[in-house]
């Protein structure tokens, strides 16, 4: 094995040679480079995706997420305009003789009404950008979004968007073109997020104040990206105000929040610190029984972060997340669930054209679950997952139609499936599973090239490695006597700490083109293979907190996925309206499936239940957005499939999967008023998801057991799904001379109070069957959001 690895890394090498001989050959004369950071005047925040272009040559580039750019060009004389919606256009003439560092500060455009952009990018980037499946969303058009009890969220937000859906309110995370919920890799400063949800799903973990860039890919996923088959949402963290201090809040219906950040060294290092806590529980306290009193029922985050430039090649980056959801029921029941993140993060220039990037992260995802306080009786049980990863990255500017980038990553997983501890009359039971182990490595290598003004690619290629250690025992089990039933275990081997009990190797190719048509319109396709070693084990109609992760075994083979992507991006009246239609298809394969009555909770024969199934996704995802004026907003439609396929589940046949949704549609609209009242409104229109429900019942002794006769899976569908939401706001009065900044909320979530499904069930209705008569049953909807809920909330800023 290790020689493979050796051959395989000098593959890369070798690649890697040749793309840098193949590019400088095309280079016929003398060229420098011109490079610099670009950040916000205001504050010092680097600033991601601004336009560098190059007037004389029609051509440029854009910074990186470190607000990094670099132009190699000719001797000559040349205007360079920096351009970044929302602030000001800055043009600056250069002679270039040599390599010049160019650094710049953008100020934001002063315009009578603030206009609400989804994205920061260049006008135009609808149609120049390479990757079409790919949106990002503004802070600021974030928190003038209506939200549930007038609390900015950026996961409720992004499900706003094509191709984005959920179960419904109070199911964690989120669904991307027919994928699973842990098939997004969620990134918080490059550290993995296992749960991205407070409050079952009601809010997110991402403090909105401390946040400065959110990018979603849904296709064309670029090589440094692995580990996931749906979806990438990279979520950036501010550094941190590094001219003056800075704070800002909210006082809120259900949570406050805080947000302090100041230089440290002004100009060189700065930090940011924001907080939230809930406090329903301080609010509820009043009417709690004498039972129930000192029951906690909060969530709370804490988000930090702090750099230091060296100097101009070397930055230093340290960012940390906390939080923590607690549910207490004094002595009866307890749960609590969070996530723990640490990045550190160092930026070297090793020339002008040569950027890196060295990420080390540690992440944790844990729970705990109990009942009963007596030391005579109660039950205890927690889980958790934790990663450490070192990740290598380098960004070579060749000239402005090459940028190579490669790296690698390496990932140790130790999962904790479960400790667990019983006591019943004082004697103690453990079920607790044993500790998992395995390592993640990759390698990557990646071209974006402009081949013509109307042409341009990106194209690569990352190998991945997954190795499941010990120290651990690993299970043969027996064929099951017909597809979909149990598997019994037949045999079993001890292995010790770190030693390799199964290993896999998967090539990841990855594709973009984009084909401009006309300046205002242009054809993207892209192919991406994906492969995921890790699985989330949960049978329920949505994921929870307490769901299992575990890895890929000798017994579960890594998840893969295939997706094609085709679109045709226009823009309109000067880049006012922008649309898009894009059709995807993606192929699975190894996807997790459980027996009918599957056993997932502390079972150390877990893998006898799973089953082994195939999977298709296939969809069209139209987009129309108004991007200027003072009615702004957005219409987005996806026509979507998501099925799978089984031995010994439906007979055989495709069947949808449980978070299916055939239509959704999404109308976001924004509306300022004046200088001082805007106003918008979010109405969102879904196809119910699937559900399974009995086809006969049998009764035995005045009791009705539900029978499902034909095996059937996802037979039926839930009722349509419709919501409207509105919200205004009220910008303080400003005065002269005064740095703080007010404003209030005021919100309606479900405006008309519909009633919408969670989940359809079945109970035997009031009173018992006299004997001879049938017993009568009834259908249950259950609907977690039944009625509209008014907020209001204050927010400061100075």
């Amino acid at each position: 094995m290790r020689g493979t690895i050796y051959r395989l890394r000098h593959l890369f090498i070798l690649l890697l040679l040749l793309l840098l001989l193949w590019a400088g050959s095309t280079q016929a004369q003398e060229k420098y480079t011109v490079s610099g950071y670009i950040t916000e005047a205001s504050t010092g925040e680097n600033l991601i995706g601004v336009t560098v272009l190059v007037k004389e040559l029609s051509t440029g580039a854009t910074t990186n997420v470190y607000g990094f750019y670099s132009l190699s060009l000719p001797a000559g004389d040349y205007t360079l305009v920096y351009s970044y919606v929302g602030f000001e256009e800055v043009t600056r003439e250069i002679s270039l003789q040599g390599n010049q560092k160019i650094s710049m500060e953008l100020s934001e455009a002063n315009t009578e009404l603030e206009e609400v952009v989804i994205t920061g990018d260049a006008p135009d980037a609808n149609v120049t950008d390479i990757r079409g499946s790919v949106q990002e969303l503004e802070i600021k058009t974030i928190e003038k979004m209506p939200a549930l009890l007038g609390e900015v969220d950026l996961i409720r937000s992004i499900q706003l968007l094509p191709g984005v859906s959920t179960v419904g309110e109070g199911a964690t995370g989120f669904n991307v073109r027919g994928g699973e919920v842990d098939q997004n890799l969620i990134l918080l400063d490059e550290a993995p997020v296992f749960n991205s949800s407070h409050l079952f799903g009601f809010f997110s973990v991402f403090n909105p104040d401390a946040v400065k860039d959110v990018k979603l890919v849904k296709g064309g996923i670029p090589a440094q990206y692995g580990g996931r088959l749906s979806s990438i949402l990279d979520v950036r963290m501010k550094e941190g105000n590094n001219k003056k201090f800075a704070a800002n809040g909210g006082i809120g219906v259900i949570f406050s929040r805080l947000t302090l950040e100041a230089p440290i060294v002004k100009d060189k290092s700065s930090f940011i610190i924001a907080g939230r806590r809930s406090y329903l529980d301080v609010l509820a306290a009043p009417f709690l029984g004498e039972d129930l009193k000192g029951s906690a029922f909060n969530f709370y985050d804490l988000t930090l972060k702090t750099n230091y430039d060296f100097n101009e090649k070397n930055r230093l980056f340290l960012s940390g997340y906390f939080g923590r959801d607690n549910f207490d029921a004094q002595d009866v029941f307890k749960s609590n669930w969070g996530n723990a993140t640490t990045t550190l993060r160092w930026n070297h220039l090793f020339n002008d054209r040569l950027f890196s990037n060295l990420t080390a992260y540690y992440s944790n995802y844990d729970y705990e679950l109990g009942f009963g306080s007596s030391n005579e009786d109660r039950f205890d049980w927690n889980s958790q997952i934790r990663t450490y990863s070192l990740k290598p990255e380098m960004s070579y500017y060749i000239n402005p139609d090459n940028l190579i980038t490669f790296g690698g990553q390496s990932i140790l997983y130790d999962f904790e499936p479960g400790n667990a501890v019983g006591i019943s009359v004082g004697e103690a039971t453990d079920i607790s599973l044993p500790n998992k182990y395995a390592l993640e490595s990759a390698l990557y290598l990646a071209n974006e090239q402009t081949v013509s003004e109307r042409l341009s690619l990106e194209y690569g290629l990352r190998w991945s490695h997954f190795n499941y250690m010990g120290k651990g025992t690993a299970y043969t089990f027996a064929e099951a006597e017909a597809p979909g039933q149990r598997r019994e275990p037949t045999s079993s081997q001890d292995y010790e700490q770190w030693e390799s009990i199964q290993t896999y190797n998967n090539w990841e190719p990855r594709f973009a083109l984009r084909y401009k048509l006309n300046e205002s319109s242009s054809i993207k396709a892209s192919y991406n293979r994906m492969v995921q070693y890790l699985h989330l084990i949960s049978n329920t109609v949505a994921s929870t907190p307490l769901d299992v992760w575990t890895p890929s075994t000798n017994n579960i083979k890594p998840q893969l996925a295939d997706q094609y992507t085709l679109g045709y991006f226009r823009n309109f009246a000067a880049n006012t309206w922008e649309f898009s239609v894009e059709g995807y298809y993606k192929n699975y394969q190894n996807l997790v499936e459980y027996i009918d009555g599957s056993d997932i909770l502390l079972n150390r024969f877990l893998e006898g239940d799973l089953l082994n199934a195939d999977g298709r996704a296939y969809g069209l995802e139209f987009f129309l957005e108004k991007k200027t004026g003072d009615f702004t907003g957005w219409i987005s439609y996806t026509l979507a499939r998501s099925e799978r396929l089984t031995a010994g589940i439906n007979q055989g046949d495709w069947y949808p999967a449980r978070f299916d949704r055939t239509h959704t549609l999404n109308v976001v609209t924004f509306y300022e008023v004046n200088p001082r009242w805007s106003l918008s409104a979010n109405f969102v229109l879904n196809s119910g998801t699937p559900a399974t429900f009995p086809t006969d019942r049998i009764e035995w002794q005045g009791y009705v057991f539900p029978y499902n006769a034909n095996g059937a899976r996802n037979n039926v569908r839930l009722p349509l799904y419709h919501r409207l939401d509105f919200s205004a706001t009220l910008q303080g009065k400003k005065k002269e001379g005064k740095r703080k900044e007010d404003y209030w909320v005021f919100g309606v979530y479900n405006v008309y109070s519909r009633k919408n499904p969670y989940s359809i069930y079945f109970q035997p209705s009031d009173g018992r069957a006299a004997p001879g008569m049938p017993v009568q049953t009834e259908a249950v909807r259950l609907s977690i959001v039944g009625n509209f809920i008014p907020s209001i909330s204050y927010n400061f800023k100075f």
